[in-house]
């Protein structure tokens, strides 16, 4: 409480009591006002209804007289000259004819005038309907008297009354009495509340004092104790333990207030900024993005959008944990920061896709220099809680123009330019032509008809045979074929891609199945029970719930031999998949069936898994192949390889093999099993049954989705 509280509280109850007896003083005028009106309008009824009834029974002697004396109703009218509020009268015969008629000295009388809203005519007009005795309207009295009986008269006698304007000067005159005996008694009120309520606050006064100086010291530690009645000390007491609860509290909410503060930076950064790298989030990036096309379309400006993913992240992550993952998402954007220009912005789109905005119209040429240059250091290895990552980058680079400043076609366009990347082999950057939306086009009439294709056996399975080192068939490749109405032949390097894209791989893998599954008899049946078939599975075949009972359901159906079946997955996939690919391969072995790792060499740290996994086969890649005799390098790892498979009791299989010098250098370093043109090219199931294989030869049939 300040001072300057107390003197407000003091001129509010001043103000208080003088209201209550201006208001009471009001009240008393105003009732007496009322009451004066009303004995007022009561006295004036009665003079002229006295006065009416007089003149009638003068003028009842005068018209029934044999001859009408007007010079006597003219007298008889001018007796209303002492009544100065008295406008008009009148008198008619008993058919109501004007006689005569009397005008007061405030209405001169002209043709058609109207006084205060009267109309002389109206007045005759209207004379016929008005009652008999007193009667007011418009704030006027108005008598109407017989003249003789009610019941036979022979005349009518009407005067009209100003009644408002004498009453109004009488209000006013009261008014201005009562106004001063009001005044007079309000000053007499108001000097008492003054001095009473000096006496009753002067306790108060003093905590008013004691609180303002509170205020100027900010010190709440000030004792308040002031004498007075019992209840003033009480109030003093709670006072000062309200001022030691206001100055803890006060310290309280000042904490708390910094820290509000403090998780509202927190949430406003979580609300636009990447919590792991601290770059601009989804949400941030793309609010920027669609007001810096505005103001570039408004300036005829450009601008350059990067897509930017890690290929490969997701294998560290199955393979090293999300913490060794995380670490690597960091580093690379370090990395990659490294080479923007002031003013550029990078955020993380999320997962491991990154978007750079490029301003100020970048020449083709910068462009490029900044995507080969963060390539390059991405493809750098990475050294992470003492492992070395290897990953590389995939970019699509888009301009706001060729999307003609929209947001959504900007993105789109930067996104399907950086899958154009992974396509050509990753670890490369495409700027976005228009040609792409073509391709993109026919990314998606594939992705529509595969489903179609499945159901109308578009789809067909061709077999490739397999040899041992002595050149005799041991097994067959089963590739798969698409053959479409519409689309013509779709090669599979094609279609498997965009199946696992658009989520269809399952589809395909069942098809698969169910079809090289049934063709098993009829292979066995010429080719031998001891041949074993060979079927590659895809990394989103490995998630799917279905397989498992799918594969044991035809099992059964189809009488098959679990010793007859091999799963097999390329590296990539086994790595991106790690623990998953562990577990569903450990049920597979569990059924009886073997596993093969096809593309061994193509994957990210080959050499570190092989040790960790089960396996029964070890498949060559071709690219391997293709260089033996050609590339020293690539000759020295085929022949590590093989002799590592062989040091781990594998199974090798060499992919690819189309010369007899490669054939001859395979079977010198002791691979098991060979597969190329050099031995066969693939052929469709009846074409397979019609070639005149031996029985007892040991065979091996290996089926495949991939060319």
């Amino acid at each position: 409480m300040s001072f300057m509280v107390f003197k407000t509280i003091r001129s509010t109850l001043t103000a208080f009591n003088s209201l209550a007896i201006a208001t009471l003083c009001a009240g008393f005028l105003g009732f007496t006002i009322y009451a004066h009106e009303g004995l007022y309008q009561e006295a004036v009824e009665s003079d002229l209804n006295a006065l009416s009834n007089n003149m009638a029974e003068d003028l009842f002697k005068i018209l029934g007289a044999s001859k009408l004396d007007t010079d006597a109703i003219i007298s008889t009218l001018l007796r209303l000259k002492e009544y100065e509020n008295a406008e008009l009268a009148y008198v008619y015969d008993k058919d109501y004819a004007q006689l005569e008629l009397y005008t007061g000295a405030s209405m001169p009388v002209v043709a058609e005038d109207k006084t205060n809203g009267i109309s002389f005519n109206a007045e005759l007009k209207q004379a016929k309907s008005i009652p008999l005795g007193i009667s007011y309207e418009s704030g006027k009295l108005r008598s109407k008297k017989s003249i003789g009986e009610p019941d036979s008269p022979i005349g009518y006698l009407l005067i009209i009354n100003d009644l408002d304007e004498p009453l109004s000067k009488s209000r006013v005159a009261i008014i201005v009495n009562a106004l001063i005996f009001s005044l007079v008694v309000t000053g007499i009120g108001i000097a008492f509340s003054l001095w009473l309520n000096s006496r009753m606050l002067l306790p108060f006064q003093k905590l008013a004092r004691l609180a303002h100086r509170i205020k100027e010291t900010n010190d709440y530690s000030i004792e308040i104790n002031v004498d007075g009645k019992q209840e003033v000390r009480d109030l003093s007491y709670e006072i000062s333990s309200m001022m030691d609860t206001i100055h803890e509290e006060e310290i309280t909410n000042r904490e708390y207030t910094e820290q509000l503060m403090q998780q509202r930076k927190a949430m406003e950064r979580l609300a636009n900024f990447d919590g792991l790298t601290g770059l601009p989030n989804r949400q941030f990036f793309m609010e920027t993005l669609r007001k810096s096309l505005s103001a570039a379309e408004r300036e005829n400006n450009d601008m350059v959008l990067m897509y930017f993913d890690l290929d490969g992240f997701k294998g560290v992550n199955d393979a090293h944990g999300h913490e060794v993952g995380d670490k690597l998402l960091i580093e690379a954007s370090k990395r990659t920061q490294r080479f923007l220009r002031h003013g550029d912005l990078i955020a993380r789109l999320g997962g491991d896709e990154f978007l750079i905005l490029l301003y100020n119209d970048p020449s083709d040429f910068v462009v490029t220099d900044i995507a080969e240059r963060i390539i390059k250091e991405i493809s750098k290895p990475f050294d992470i809680n003492d492992w070395e990552i290897q990953i590389s980058g995939s970019i699509g680079i888009a301009r706001a123009a060729d999307a003609k400043y929209n947001l959504s076609d900007f993105v789109s366009n930067a996104d399907v330019a950086m899958y154009k990347s992974k396509d050509e082999g990753k670890n490369t950057h495409t700027i976005f032509v228009p040609e792409m939306m073509e391709d993109n086009k026919r990314r998606l009439i594939i992705a529509n008809n595969i489903i179609a294709g499945l159901r109308e056996n578009e789809f067909e399975v061709y077999y490739q045979p397999k040899v041992n080192a002595d050149e005799s068939i041991v097994g067959f490749e089963a590739l798969l074929r698409w053959h479409s109405p519409t689309l013509g032949f779709v090669s599979p390097a094609e279609f498997i891609i965009i199946a696992e894209q658009s989520g269809k791989i399952h589809q395909i893998t069942e098809w698969l199945l169910q079809k090289v599954l049934c063709d098993y008899t009829k292979i066995l049946e010429h080719f031998g029970e001891s041949t074993v078939i060979s079927l590659n599975l895809s990394a989103h075949d490995l998630k799917n719930p279905k397989i498992l009972p799918l594969i044991t359901a035809l099992y059964e159906s189809c009488q098959i031999n679990p010793k007859c079946i091999e799963y097999e997955v390329t590296e990539s996939t086994y790595l991106e998949n790690f623990d998953m690919a562990n577990q569903f391969f450990e049920n597979i072995r569990n059924m009886g069936s073997s596993i093969a790792l096809d593309d061994f060499g193509t994957g990210y740290s080959s050499l570190s898994y092989l040790t960790q996994i089960k396996l029964d086969t070890l498949k060559i890649d071709k690219q391997f192949v293709d260089n033996l005799g050609i590339s020293e390098r690539s000759t020295l790892v085929t022949k590590t390889v093989i002799e590592m498979a062989k040091q781990l009791n594998l199974n090798i299989c060499a992919e690819g093999v189309e010369t007899p010098q490669q054939m001859n250098f395979l079977v010198d370093q002791g691979c098991h099993q060979l597969q190329g043109y050099l031995f066969g090219k693939p052929i469709d199931l009846a074409s397979l049954l019609e070639k005149p294989y031996k029985k007892d030869t040991k065979k091996q049939l290996a089926v495949s989705i991939e060319t």
